[in-house]
C-alpha cells in the first residue's frame, strides 16, 4: 500500500479522458434512415444523457449542483450540469449564460473541471450506412480520477468502435516544493478496462509516455450482421445482399478504426 503524497495546497494536475464512440448501422431505404435517426434521437435524448452524466459524477465522486436541459425540434438536445468535487454548504447562483449546441449536448462542470457529451448522427447519401458518434470528455482537477468512469461510459452506448485519449496536464507541488507531473501509475488505458471489455474488443495503443499522453483504439472482435441491420434481419436478405452489406459495414468500420479512407474492394 503506497502512502499518500503530501501536497502543498490543492492538487493542480488536470486529468482529461476523451472518447469518440461509434455505432454503425445499415438502413436500406430513406424511410429506414429517417426512422434510425428518430430512434437515436429518442434513445439519447436530454433526459437519458443527463442520467448518464449524473451517474458519471457519482462514479468519480463529484456532487451535482444544478441541471438545465433542453430537447430541440426536430432533433437534438442540450444539457448543462453544474457539479463540485465535494458536497457544498452553499451553492452559488447560475446565470444560464452557456449557449446550447445545435445537436444533443451535455456539459457538466466540476471545480476547475468539466464533463461534456455531444452526439452526431450521420448517414451515407447512397449506400445505406448510418453512423452515430458520441464525443465524451471527462476532465478533472484534483484527486478525482475520470478513469473510474471508463467502463461505465462504454457500456452505456452501442460501442462498435471506440477511440480513447487520456492525458495528464500541468504539475502539482509537494510540501517540499518539488513538482510532480503525474500522481498515479499508468502505462496504458487498457489497464483500466474491465475483463469483459478487453475480451470484446481488438485494441491498439499509441502512447507518448514522456508527455503523459495515452491513446487506445478499439473495435469489436465479433461480427454479427443482424446487429447492424435496422428494420431488417439476415433472413430478409439474399446471400448476395448479405455479402454486399457485410462488406459495406466492414469497410465503414475499418475506415473509422484506422482514421483514413481506404480503397473499396469489389
Amino acid at each position: 500500500m503506497h502512502s499518500k503524497l503530501k501536497l502543498q495546497g490543492f492538487n493542480n494536475l488536470t486529468k482529461s479522458l476523451s472518447f469518440c464512440i461509434y455505432d454503425i448501422c445499415y438502413a436500406k431505404s430513406e424511410q429506414d434512415k429517417a426512422a434510425y435517426l428518430a430512434y437515436i434521437d429518442e434513445e439519447y435524448n436530454a433526459d437519458r444523457l443527463t442520467e448518464i452524466l449524473t451517474e458519471v459524477c457519482n462514479i468519480i465522486g463529484a456532487t451535482v449542483l444544478n441541471v438545465a436541459r433542453q430537447d430541440y425540434d426536430p432533433q437534438g438536445a442540450s444539457v448543462t450540469i453544474l457539479v463540485a468535487e465535494e458536497p457544498l454548504k452553499e451553492i452559488g447562483s447560475f446565470d444560464g449564460s452557456e449557449q446550447p449546441g445545435p445537436r444533443e449536448s451535455v456539459v457538466a462542470h466540476l471545480d476547475k473541471s468539466h464533463i461534456c457529451v455531444h452526439t452526431y448522427p450521420e448517414s451515407h447519401p447512397d449506400n445505406g450506412i448510418c453512423t452515430f458518434r458520441a464525443d465524451i470528455e471527462v476532465s478533472t482537477c484534483g484527486v478525482i480520477s475520470p478513469l473510474k468512469a471508463l467502463n461505465y461510459l462504454i457500456h452505456q452506448f452501442d460501442s462498435d468502435i471506440v477511440t480513447v485519449d487520456y492525458r495528464v496536464r500541468g504539475f502539482t507541488r509537494d510540501v517540499n516544493g518539488v513538482k510532480h507531473y503525474i500522481d498515479h501509475a499508468i502505462n496504458s488505458i487498457q489497464n483500466f478496462f474491465s475483463k469483459d471489455i478487453r475480451e470484446m474488443y481488438r485494441m491498439v495503443d499509441v502512447n507518448v509516455y514522456q508527455e503523459h499522453i495515452f491513446h487506445t483504439k478499439m473495435m469489436l472482435k465479433e461480427f454479427d450482421l443482424d446487429q447492424y441491420l435496422f428494420s431488417l434481419s439476415v433472413d430478409d436478405l439474399t446471400p448476395e445482399e448479405v455479402n454486399d452489406i457485410s462488406a459495406r459495414v466492414h469497410h465503414e468500420m475499418q475506415e473509422i478504426f484506422y482514421g483514413r479512407n481506404l480503397p473499396v474492394v469489389v
